[in-house]
């Protein structure tokens, strides 16, 4: 049903100038994602995979065509609309995890709850820290911290305002392949147990495999 659709892309393009000529990133996109559903895109390096990413999340614009996030043609909003409508909606985790180094564990989980004057911030970012198992390292600066435990606070972070989705760009890219699966178990069980839908790109077969649904890229293209 179309309610249940959380996001969508029609015919979605993305091109660029070189001193080579106009290069095609994304050609022709169409997709639609369901409330609750995981996604994986997958392809090879150089198909289009954090552009698709960037353009479904509004962090970028597309050349052609447009995208829906719940219910918000972000495509006809400037930069600072496309902000508004992420707040609260959408979270985000990177490959390089993007935790403020002068802030500690908590105050990094804190950072959205703040940004919004959330007057239970202290107790919500203290809950989203034990739920990723790091309530002892609370004080700990982003230095002080492995990569896996770096990213399980970027995974808080990404989750404390309960978003809508959650988009992941590579989010097990950085680490060793067991703390990799840690962290991947940990964002499906995130996934099925609050319902956000998840959107992730990933190289790592297993964590494709184990999302509800796999979309390949292939040359900017998405292919069966």
């Amino acid at each position: 049903m179309k309610d249940d659709i959380l996001i969508s892309a029609d015919r979605l393009g993305k091109r660029v100038s070189t001193p080579d000529g106009e290069l095609t990133i994304l050609d022709d996109i169409s997709l639609a994602v369901n409330r609750g559903e995981s996604c994986a895109v997958v392809g090879p390096s150089g198909s289009g995979k954090s552009t698709l990413l960037g353009l479904l999340a509004g962090l970028d614009v597309p050349s052609s065509g447009s995208v829906v996030l719940d219910g918000q043609h972000i495509t006809a909003l400037d930069e600072d609309g496309r902000a508004a409508v992420r707040l609260g909606r959408v979270g985000f985790v990177f490959q390089s995890f993007q935790l403020l180094p002068n802030l500690t564990a908590l105050e990094n989980v804190l950072l959205p709850l703040e940004l919004l004057d959330r007057r239970d911030a202290g107790a919500v970012a203290r809950d989203w820290l034990d739920r990723v198992g790091l309530a002892a390292r609370a004080a700990h600066y982003p230095h002080q911290l492995s990569g896996g435990e770096q990213q399980r606070v970027a995974v808080a972070r990404a989750f404390v305002l309960e978003p809508a989705i959650l988009f992941a760009d590579e989010p097990t890219g950085n680490l060793d392949t067991a703390t990799g699966q840690r962290i991947a178990d940990l964002l499906l069980a995130l996934n099925r147990d609050r319902g956000t839908t998840l959107m992730l790109v990933t190289h790592d077969a297993r964590l494709a495999a184990a999302c509800d649904r796999q979309l390949a890229l292939d040359g900017g293209r998405l292919v069966a």
